[in-house]
C-alpha cells in the first residue's frame, strides 16, 4: 500500500514539474507580430514644413495645418 501511495506522489509531483516546464516555453516565446495599423494621411506643416499625420496636426487658416502651438501662432491663426 505504501508504494502505491509512493507512486502517486511520484506521477503527480512529474506532472506538475512537467507543466511548468510547458508554461516557462510558452512564456518566452515571442510574441506575434503586431499588425500594422491602417495608413494615415500625412500634411506638411505650413511652418517649418515637417511631414506628420494628420490626426496629429493642429488645423490651422485656410486649411493648413501646424506641427505647433507656436508654428500656428506664428501664422496668424
Amino acid at each position: 500500500m505504501k508504494y502505491l501511495v509512493l507512486l502517486a506522489v511520484l506521477v503527480i509531483a512529474y506532472m506538475v514539474w512537467r507543466n511548468n516546464r510547458l508554461e516557462d516555453r510558452r512564456r518566452d516565446a515571442p510574441p506575434p507580430p503586431r499588425r500594422p495599423g491602417a495608413p494615415q494621411e500625412m500634411v506638411r506643416c505650413a511652418s517649418c514644413g515637417l511631414h506628420l499625420p494628420q490626426s496629429d496636426a493642429l488645423p490651422g487658416p485656410a486649411g493648413q495645418f501646424y506641427c505647433c502651438k507656436e508654428h500656428r501662432l506664428r501664422a496668424g491663426g
